[in-house]
C-alpha cells in the first residue's frame, strides 16, 4: 500500500504559519518551491531555510510547467508558488495541463491583507478560490491564519491521491507571522485496489479470446506498471497499441508486441482494432477523439474492458465494462491468475523504412539522427505536435519514465517541463525536443535551465510556421492551397535567443553536419540550444 504522511493537529506550544508551514514541507520531502516573486507571497520566503531551495521561473507559465515535469519525475507532490490573481491567471495554461497530466501539484497564492479585503484592495483576488478552477482537485482560503498549515496538509493528501492532480490555497499576506501549530505525520492512502470481481470478469475475457488487444495510456508508467502490462501483454500474446494524445510511454516501442499508436478519431481507432475480439485499455480513456466522428466505438463484435484510476473517466465509457483502481495493483493481480491456454503470435510491425538526407532537412532525418545518438536512457520532454507522428515512427521509446509531453494540447509547457525533469533526476541527461512555435510560449524557460546549469539539450524544430494549424486546416474546409492566417513565423533566431539567457547554441541546417552537432551537444552536461531547420 503507498501511502502519504501529515495531519492531526499538535499540541506543541505556539509557532508562526510560517514556522509550521516550513516544518510540514520538511516533514513531507518538499524542499524545493518553484516561484516568481510577488509582494503579496514575500513574507512566506523571509529566513528562508538553508536546506530549501527557491527555483525561479521568470513567468508564472514557466514556473507551473518546471513543477510539472519535476512532479511526474519524481513521482511526487511539487509545490508552486504564484503572485495573486495576475499571476494565477498567467499560470492558467499550464495548470489545466497539470490537471490533464493527472500531476500532484500543490499551488499557493498570495492574498491581500485580511484587514484590508473588505475594501477591494490593490492585488487582491475577489473569489481566489474560484479563479483556478475547474481545473484543481480542491481549492481553498482558510478562515483563519492558524488554519493554514492544516490546509496545506489536506491540500498535499488531495493532490497524491488517484487520480492525482494540482490543488489550490490562497494564503493572505499577513497570515504568515501569526501564531498556529505544528501538523503532526499521518498515513492516508493514496491507492485504492481494484474490484476483484470486477477483474475477474475482465481476466476470464482475456483466457477465452482470440486475439485481445491492449491501449495503454499514460496511468501505465504513472504508477509504475510498465513492467507488468508487458508481462501481461507477453503473457496473452496481444497486440499493444498506444492511447490517443497519450502523455507517458507506457511500453516498449521497439517490443514485438507494439503495434502503433492510435489517431483520435473514431473511425480510424476501429479500423485499427479490427479483427480483435476483446479490446483492453490500460490507463487511458477510451477513447480520446479530436474531431467529430460517428458510427461504432469498437469493432463489430469486440468486447471493450477499461481498467482506470480515474472513477470520472470510467463514466463515459461509450460502452463495454469498466474495472476502477490503481493500475500498478490491478495488473499484478491480473497476473496472479492462472496462465491462459497460449495463443499464437500475432504478426510484427512493419519496420519504417530509413530517411534520406535531403538538401532542405525532414523531420523524419532530423530524429533519425537523433535516436542515434541519445543513449535510450536519456530523457525526452517533447512539444512538437506536428513532428509528433514522425517521432512515433523514428524516434522510439524504450525505457519507462524516459518521455514526457503535455496531455492537454496547449502549448509552453515542454521547455519548463524538461527543467523540472533535470532538477528531479540530476545526472540524466534530458533532450527537450520542441517545435519553433512551441518554444516562443515558454522560452523563459532556457534562463532556468542555464541558472542550474542542467544537462538538457533543447532540439528545436524550426520550420518557420505553425504546422499543426496548417495541416489541421483541411479538415475544417481549408482547401490545401489556402492561406491559414497567423501561421506563418518567419526571422526567429534561437540561438540568439539562447545566448540571451545563458545558453549556448548551434543552428545546423546541413543533414551532413547534424550527427556531430548532436553529439557535442549531448555530451556537453550543459544547456544547449540545437536549431535544426527542417521542411
Amino acid at each position: 500500500m503507498n501511502t502519504s504522511t501529515t495531519h492531526g493537529a499538535g499540541v506543541q506550544s505556539a509557532v508562526t504559519v510560517r514556522d509550521a508551514v516550513i516544518d510540514l514541507l520538511r516533514r513531507l520531502r518538499i524542499t524545493s518551491v518553484f516561484a516568481n516573486p510577488g509582494s503579496t507571497e514575500l513574507p512566506m520566503f523571509r529566513d528562508f531555510p538553508d536546506d530549501f531551495r527557491y527555483v525561479l521561473g521568470l513567468q508564472e507559465a514557466v514556473v507551473v510547467g518546471m513543477a510539472d515535469g519535476y512532479a511526474q519525475a519524481s513521482g511526487h507532490a511539487a509545490l508552486v508558488n504564484l503572485h495573486s490573481a495576475a499571476g494565477v491567471g498567467n499560470a492558467m495554461g499550464n495548470l489545466f495541463t497539470a490537471y490533464k497530466n493527472q500531476t500532484p501539484l500543490i499551488v499557493t497564492a498570495g492574498q491581500q491583507a485580511r484587514s484590508i479585503l473588505p475594501f477591494d484592495p490593490f492585488l487582491s483576488s475577489n473569489e481566489a478560490t474560484e479563479l483556478p478552477k475547474p481545473y484543481v482537485k480542491w481549492s481553498i482560503e482558510p478562515s483563519r491564519a492558524a488554519d493554514v498549515p492544516l490546509a496545506l496538509a489536506r491540500a498535499y493528501h488531495v493532490a497524491m491521491q488517484e487520480p492525482r492532480g494540482p490543488v489550490f490555497v490562497s494564503i493572505p499576506v499577513d497570515d504568515w507571522d501569526q501564531p498556529a501549530h505544528s501538523v503532526e505525520p499521518t498515513q492516508v492512502s493514496t491507492e485504492v485496489r481494484p474490484d476483484p470481481h470486477a477483474l475477474q470478469q475482465l481476466g476470464a475475457a482475456l483466457d477465452a479470446c482470440r486475439r485481445p488487444a491492449f491501449v495503454v495510456g499514460a496511468s501505465v508508467d504513472r504508477a509504475g506498471a510498465w513492467e507488468g502490462v508487458v508481462a501481461l501483454a507477453e503473457r496473452h500474446h496481444a497486440r499493444v497499441f498506444v492511447a490517443p494524445m497519450s502523455a507517458r510511454c507506457s511500453f516498449p516501442e521497439n517490443h514485438r508486441l507494439f503495434a502503433g499508436f492510435l489517431p483520435a478519431m473514431r473511425e480510424k481507432i476501429v479500423a485499427a482494432l479490427a479483427g480483435h475480439d476483446v479490446i483492453v485499455a490500460l490507463g487511458a480513456p477510451a477513447f480520446t477523439y479530436h474531431v467529430e466522428g460517428c458510427g461504432p466505438h469498437v469493432p463489430e463484435g469486440a468486447a471493450l474492458f477499461q481498467l482506470t484510476e480515474d472513477p470520472s473517466v470510467a463514466a463515459w465509457i461509450p460502452t463495454g465494462s469498466s474495472v476502477v483502481g490503481n493500475l500498478r495493483l490491478g495488473i499484478a493481480d491480473l497476473l496472479a491468475r492462472p496462465a491462459p491456454t497460449s495463443r499464437e503470435l500475432p504478426l510484427p510491425r512493419a519496420a519504417r523504412p530509413r530517411a534520406a538526407p535531403t538538401p532542405l532537412m525532414s523531420v523524419a532525418f532530423a530524429l533519425q539522427t537523433l535516436a542515434e545518438v541519445r543513449d535510450a536512457a536519456d530523457i525526452v520532454v517533447e512539444e512538437a505536435p506536428s513532428s509528433r507522428p514522425v517521432m512515433q515512427d523514428y524516434l522510439p521509446i524504450t525505457k519507462t519514465g524516459t518521455f514526457y509531453t503535455m496531455a492537454s494540447g496547449g502549448l509552453g509547457y515542454g521547455m519548463p517541463a524538461a527543467v523540472g525533469v533535470a532538477l528531479a533526476r540530476p545526472g540524466e541527461r534530458v533532450i527537450g525536443l520542441i517545435g519553433d512555435g512551441s518554444s516562443m510560449y515558454s522560452i523563459q524557460a532556457l534562463y532556468s535551465a542555464a541558472r542550474w546549469n542542467l544537462p538538457i539539450t533543447f532540439v528545436i524544430l524550426n520550420n518557420s510556421r505553425y504546422a499543426a494549424l496548417q495541416e489541421f486546416a483541411p479538415v475544417f474546409g481549408f482547401a490545401k492551397t489556402d492561406p491559414v492566417q497567423g501561421t506563418d513565423l518567419p526571422g526567429l533566431d534561437f540561438v540568439a535567443l539562447g545566448a540571451g539567457m545563458g545558453c549556448k547554441g548551434t543552428r545546423v541546417a546541413d543533414p551532413a553536419l547534424l550527427k556531430n552537432v548532436l553529439t557535442a551537444a549531448l555530451a556537453s552536461r550543459e544547456p544547449a540550444v540545437v536549431e535544426v531547420i527542417v521542411a
